[in-house]
């Protein structure tokens, strides 16, 4: 009796819907890699890439014609666009669009149709850390009131990194500039405590080390003592649209350096291969001077950049907070000296920098000092001018 309940349960699975990978024909268009195209039609870089006998290294030409795998809809005996539409949670109306049906055309068993992207008329979203229903209104341009009610949720509720948000569309369009976008600044205050230093309030609340003398009228040398009042600036940074597969403009000054602070973890990703990995802002005022988190960090960076480190520049997305910010990173790690303290007297560090203070925060990493990531607006430390050639790969990492 077991043997013959499990035969039928094996023979029940069999006759589930069905999916298959479908080839769709895509225009390459200026700017596009093949991770970013991977991700704007929600599968994998390796699947885009398999099928179009590709390695990380085959470049794409604006006007090429590249297959793109999407997923397709076997229909089964007694199957209406109704009940399929019911079955893979998408409206009848986008199903037949899709396919260039009507409510009359006809389906056949064995018939392979198209399943829309969107969902029951949303887009979909995979929590990432934290992210609240708040950040995920304001990166899709939508009301938090109707990102609410189409996930059945209220103001308190939870999200869980992996979970799966639904994304109403928005009348205004994912392009509207109102005033939700412009920067915002309040202002809290700080006791100080014993042993606190200004630098250290400055790290603790994710602002410039200038800008708190500044607000609070002080210099360098300024005394503080225990229990004296800060006023610390809070900065609020809107969520911006970004297409598919690429990240927010966001300006270094206003904005960027407010989501990316000293001694903040994040996930740098290559646009043109897709290979990631993590580091840490541990310094700079003009950019962000940043060290790989770990020694197997490390060896993917110094993949990415061809097998050495070096002054090249390319063309990235950090990946911060639940937002992906459009940056540029040089892959030379410099200034630095594993073996030394960090923020100590050394008389040697890495790429000929010669004796000074060791840039090296991170042990352990197989890495000599840090590394320069920008974003827009950005400039350099000695210079204090942009770069042509980092701003030119920030707006190409922001779709532009």
């Amino acid at each position: 009796m077991k043997h013959k309940k499990l035969i039928s349960a094996i023979a029940a699975l069999t006759m589930l819907p069905t999916a298959a990978l479908a080839d769709v024909s895509y225009t390459v268009q200026k700017g596009d890699s093949y991770w970013n195209i991977s991700q704007r039609f929600n599968t994998s870089l390796s699947s885009v890439m398999n099928a179009n006998n590709a390695s990380g290294n085959t470049a794409l030409t604006v006007g090429q014609i590249i297959t793109v795998p999407s997923h397709t809809y076997t229909v089964q005996k007694g199957d209406s666009y109704y009940l399929i539409a019911k079955k893979c949670g998408v409206t009848l109306s986008a199903l037949l669009s899709a396919n260039n049906a009507t409510t009359t055309s006809s389906l056949y068993a064995g018939q392979k149709i198209t399943i829309p992207g969107e969902r029951g008329g949303y887009k979909t979203h995979t929590v990432q850390k934290g992210e609240t229903y708040w950040t995920i209104s304001q990166k899709y341009s939508v009301s938090l009131s109707s990102l609410l009610a189409a996930n059945g949720a209220g103001e308190g509720s939870v999200l869980y990194v992996g979970d799966i948000v639904k994304i109403p569309s928005s009348s205004s369009g994912n392009n509207s500039s109102s005033s939700s976008s412009t920067p915002t600044v309040t202002y809290t205050t700080y006791t100080v405590k014993d042993g606190d230093t200004l630098w250290n309030i400055a790290i603790k609340h994710g602002i410039p080390y200038s800008e708190l003398l500044s607000v609070n009228s002080l210099t360098e040398s300024s005394y503080i003592y225990t229990g004296m009042k800060l006023t610390i600036p809070v900065h609020h940074i809107p969520v911006k649209y970004a297409p598919a597969g690429y990240g927010e403009l966001l300006n270094w000054f206003t904005e960027a350096q407010y989501v990316v602070p000293i001694n903040t973890d994040f996930t740098i990703v290559d646009l043109t291969t897709g290979k990631s990995f993590n580091a840490r802002r541990t310094v700079g005022s003009g950019h962000a001077d940043c060290e790989p988190l770990t020694a197997n960090d490390t060896a993917i960076m110094k993949e990415i950049w061809g097998g050495s480190f070096n002054w090249n520049k390319r063309s990235v997305l950090v990946k911060c907070k639940g937002r992906t910010i459009a940056a540029s990173a040089a892959g030379m790690l410099h200034a630095g000296n594993e073996g030394a303290a960090g923020g100590e007297w050394t008389s040697w560090r890495s790429d000929d920098y010669g004796a000074g203070t060791n840039y090296d925060y991170i042990k352990g990493n197989n890495a000599h000092g840090h590394f320069d990531l920008h974003f827009y607006k950005s400039v350099g430390h000695s210079s204090e001018v942009e770069n042509a050639t980092h701003q030119a790969n920030i707006l190409k990492s922001a779709g532009q």
